[in-house]
C-alpha cells in the first residue's frame, strides 16, 4: 500500500517453542516470537504472516460509533423487537472515560456508552456489552427481569467469561 510504512520488527526466538507463532504490539514494534529451530526463510515467511494478521485485526478495530448503533439495531430485532421503542436508544457511542466498567446505560435519556477497552474485543463481546446496556433500557436494575433479558444473546455466559478473565488479567474487578 503506498503511504503505508512497514513497522519495525522484533523477532524473538525460543528454545522452548516448537511450533507456534505468535505476535504482537509493543508501542511502534512489532515482536515475533518464533521456534528457534525455524529457518531464516521460514522466519521472513512467518514475520510477513504475522503482519498481515496483526494488519487485518486492527482494520476490524477502527470500529465507530454509527457501527455500534447499527449493532444495536441488529440486537434489537433480534432478541427485544416486542419492547418496540423502549428498546431503541437515542444514541450509542464509544468514550474513553470509562475505565472501570465496560458501558454504561443511562435509561431516563436513552444514552448508551461503551468503554474504548471493549473497543478491541471480539464482535460477540462487543454485543454482549450493548445487549447488557440495552436491557437496562428495559429494566434499570440488576434483577432478575432484567438478566432474563439479557440471557436472549446466546453468548452471555461466554462473553461474561471473557469479560471476567480480561478484569483479573488486568487487575480491575469485574463490573456488571
Amino acid at each position: 500500500m503506498a503511504g503505508t510504512r512497514k513497522p519495525v520488527v522484533e523477532v524473538r526466538r525460543s528454545q522452548r517453542r516448537r511450533r507456534t507463532v505468535s505476535a504482537y504490539r509493543d508501542g511502534e514494534r512489532v515482536v515475533v516470537l518464533i521456534p528457534d529451530q525455524f529457518s531464516r526463510a521460514e522466519e521472513s515467511e512467518w514475520v510477513d504472516r504475522m503482519l498481515a494478521r496483526l494488519a487485518a485485526r486492527e482494520g476490524r478495530l477502527a470500529r465507530s460509533d454509527a457501527e455500534l448503533l447499527a449493532r444495536a439495531t441488529r440486537l434489537i430485532k433480534l432478541y427485544l423487537a416486542e419492547h418496540g421503542t423502549q428498546a431503541v436508544p437515542t444514541s450509542v457511542r464509544w468514550v474513553t472515560n470509562q475505565n472501570g466498567r465496560w458501558g454504561s446505560c443511562t435509561p431516563d435519556d436513552g444514552t448508551i456508552r461503551l468503554s474504548h477497552r471493549v473497543r478491541d474485543m471480539p464482535d460477540w463481546v462487543i454485543d454482549y456489552v450493548l445487549m447488557h446496556e440495552l436491557a437496562h433500557l428495559i429494566v434499570p436494575s440488576h434483577n432478575a427481569r432484567f438478566w432474563a433479558l439479557v440471557a436472549r444473546y446466546p453468548k452471555t455466559e461466554r462473553a461474561r467469561g471473557y469479560l471476567e478473565g480480561v478484569a483479573a488479567a488486568s487487575g480491575t474487578p469485574p463490573s456488571d
